[in-house]
């Protein structure tokens, strides 16, 4: 069934609301300034909403000024002595031109070496930097969600990889698919273990229910000290844009 879409103002605050075969209101702020999606029931009138939205203004307002106010990285031009992070860990990066295939290592306990041919553009550098973070990303999912299949006892059709502008992950229920943001390969290992299990739960239970969050805290009993640390942390500028 398709989703009807319209737009909603109250108190200067605009809201998105996607009409769904749902019986209950939801309402999020995402990242990265701090859009306001309302989901709704197909029946449910725009007075009803609005005065929804309107109990909520301060709440509102207090989450997106929190996404206002979070670090962010400026641009990367993939240069010797910016900062990149990996798994949780700050580096600095150093670029050498090499007459041979592009490579990226760690270099000791601080630095991220970044081997290209002469000439390479940023585009390009770009590239091989994703391509270097999928791959390792690639090798934590594998062995993570494995052990976290055994012991929720659920099995994904695939997983995959792939950048995403509001969520650190995505699961579709019916077809048991999971998606990870390309972005959790600069966070903390522990915090990449929360999205693996939120995500696999949704394979249990499709909507973020009181039986979700029962089911989350049994597995990850610190799950909400997690899921706070990934959110405080600086973002990157690629990974917001329009």
């Amino acid at each position: 069934m398709s989703t009807n879409q319209s737009l909603l103002q109250v108190g200067g605050i605009e809201a998105v609301v996607l009409y769904k075969p749902v019986k209950n209101l939801h309402l999020n702020v995402l990242p990265p300034v701090g859009k306001v999606r309302v989901t709704a029931p197909q029946n449910m009138n725009d007075d009803a909403i609005r005065t929804f939205l309107a109990t909520r203004i301060i709440w509102i307002k207090k989450m997106q000024s929190k996404f206002r106010n979070q670090a962010r990285q400026t641009p990367r031009e993939y240069v010797s002595g910016e900062t990149h992070y990996f798994f949780g860990n700050k580096y600095k990066l150093e670029v050498m031109e090499i007459n041979g295939s592009p490579n990226v290592s760690i270099k000791g306990k601080s630095k991220i070496l970044l081997s290209i041919r002469p000439k390479t553009d940023i585009l390009k550098r770009e590239q091989i930097m994703h391509n270097w973070y999928r791959n390792a990303l690639r090798e934590v999912l594998n062995k993570s969600v494995v052990k976290w299949e055994s012991k929720i006892g659920v099995n994904p059709s695939d997983l995959g990889i792939r950048r995403m502008k509001t969520r650190w992950g995505t699961c579709n229920n019916k077809q048991k698919n999971i998606w990870f943001n390309l972005e959790l390969a600069k966070k903390p290992l522990s915090c990449i273990e929360y999205v693996i299990v939120h995500e696999l739960l949704h394979l249990i239970e499709e909507k973020h229910s009181e039986k979700f969050v029962k089911l989350l805290t049994q597995y990850l009993p610190k799950w909400q000290s997690e899921k706070e640390e990934l959110n405080r942390m600086m973002l990157s500028h690629e990974e917001w844009k329009n």
